[in-house]
């Protein structure tokens, strides 16, 4: 499995971010093809400190082929152009195999 997640900074206007990533980001994000197991959050924080985070993002896609895919097509595009419209603290993308540890 292969993982993309989307950190973003604080926003300048944090009910407006809300708003327009439920509304109008977030559906152009689940149609990326080949992404699936979408998850959000917003109000994130860190241990022991002040996290540089204010929302995240995360979804699988089978592999880094189908990633790669999935972020070329016109709705990864679309998506990944769209997080200037929003995301005025700046955001991160990083994206990676996910390995299992085995622990139980």
């Amino acid at each position: 499995m292969y993982r993309v997640n989307v950190l973003y900074g604080p926003p300048d206007d944090r009910e407006q971010f809300i708003s327009y990533y439920e509304n109008t980001h977030l559906p152009l994000a689940k149609a990326i093809p080949g992404s699936r197991n979408h998850a959000f959050a917003f109000n994130v924080s860190s241990l022991g400190e002040e996290s540089p985070f204010f929302a995240v993002f995360s979804a699988d896609f089978e592999s880094f082929d189908k990633f790669e895919e999935g972020m070329a097509s016109a709705e990864g595009k679309m998506a990944a152009a769209d997080i200037a419209n929003f995301a005025s603290g700046g955001a991160t993308i990083i994206h990676y195999q996910v390995m299992s540890v085995g622990l139980e």
